[in-house]
């Protein structure tokens, strides 16, 4: 149509022209806008001739431009809740964190050293984990309660945590970007051959390992992390990815309030030499409520949020109403039975979307009870 025969026919004497060597580079000049002029001279006859023609193609084109852009435009839009959030070039690991972790290296399993509210810690962490897992479970063995679960301890260390967890039965998995922990926490697991075959360490972090574990773990645990870490909405996207749906999410940290910088900050490290200087950062703290809005907008369910207080000059650790300070909170994962394609997103009208949202808090509202 519009005498594309001709042209192609031109197009062809023309290449095989070029192609089998004409060298005269002003011959080819005129030998192409002639064929320029050609083209124009037949176009402009096939307007002449078929304006009618024309016209109906003109106005099937812009129909269809406008009917196909609208939905191409909310399909790129359009980001799947299945769609994996994490980018190669993003990262949640703070270099100047490593240095510091990487300093006191030598210290994880010294009780009464750098590390040993950590290591009292425990005594509230461990049983805070084990109670929750185990109302997710019908049946477990004695002495080996966790042994059905798969867990995933982020920000390892030297494996304080994830060796009584491993102890309880779990197959647990640790990580730790600072290379020197890692092998300090090999070492010691290396001494219980039981621990030596439930307990996997890497030197890595949470995002480098979204893609080959999605959905793998039962629980996820955070402990002491996340003020330390930079993008910590990458960081929560990244520990809900690789939760199985119905998973739990437990997470200790220091609560951004006055007093917390006094105390955590000012006379921890400052003044008394509780820690060391330059393990916290007070700007990295985040409130209860900052966190259980991001756990939430990636589809985590926050059922416990408890308050707890360290003693200092005792070295224990006990529950409290005051979040102020110290707290652990605890999400699962919402179970999501299907998500629909992105054709059938574009389609979907917004009294049915109105409706899956409403589902959705109804879901959580559940979780909750």
């Amino acid at each position: 149509m519009w005498g594309g025969r001709k042209l192609s026919s031109s197009g062809s004497r023309v290449l095989g022209m070029l192609g089998s060597g004409f060298r005269s580079t002003q011959a080819a000049g005129r030998l192409l806008a002639s064929w320029a002029v050609y083209s124009e001279n037949q176009l402009s006859w096939t307007l002449q001739i078929k304006p009618r023609l024309f016209s109906e193609y003109r106005a099937m084109w812009f129909e269809s431009y406008r009917m196909i852009f609208p939905c191409l435009t909310r399909i790129k839009s359009y980001r799947s809740p299945w769609k994996k959030l994490y980018s190669t070039s993003q990262t949640t690991v703070d270099s100047k964190e490593v240095k510091t972790f990487l300093a006191l290296a030598h210290k994880w399993w010294d009780e009464y050293g750098a590390y040993a509210p950590l290591h009292s810690m425990n005594d509230l962490r461990i049983p805070f984990i084990r109670d929750n897992l185990l109302k997710t479970v019908a049946n477990h063995q004695p002495g080996k309660p966790l042994s059905a679960m798969k867990i995933l301890d982020v920000g390892c260390g030297g494996g304080l945590l994830t060796e009584p967890l491993g102890r309880l039965g779990a197959s647990v998995m640790g990580i730790d970007p600072v290379d020197e922990n890692i092998k300090i926490a090999r070492h010691h697991k290396s001494f219980d051959p039981v621990l030596d075959k439930r307990i996997e360490y890497r030197v890595c972090s949470v995002e480098e390992i979204v893609e080959e574990t999605a959905e793998t773990f039962d629980a996820v645990i955070a402990s002491e992390v996340v003020e330390h870490v930079i993008e910590l909405e990458t960081f929560i996207q990244c520990c809900c990815q690789v939760l199985k749906p119905g998973g739990s999410l437990f997470i200790t940290t220091i609560n951004k309030t006055q007093l917390s910088y006094a105390l955590a900050i000012v006379f921890s490290e400052q003044i008394a030499g509780f820690v060391p200087k330059g393990t916290h950062m007070w700007e990295k703290f985040v409130s209860p409520e900052k966190l259980e809005s991001i756990l939430e907008s990636n589809g985590l369910s926050v059922l416990t949020v408890a308050g707890m207080l360290y003693n200092p000059f005792s070295g224990y650790w006990h529950w409290s109403e005051n979040n102020s300070l110290n707290y652990a909170a605890h999400a699962v994962r919402c179970m999501v039975q299907e998500h629909p394609g992105p054709a059938e997103f574009v389609l979907m009208g917004e009294t049915e979307l109105h409706g899956n949202a409403s589902t959705s808090a109804g879901v959580r509202e559940e979780l909750k009870k």
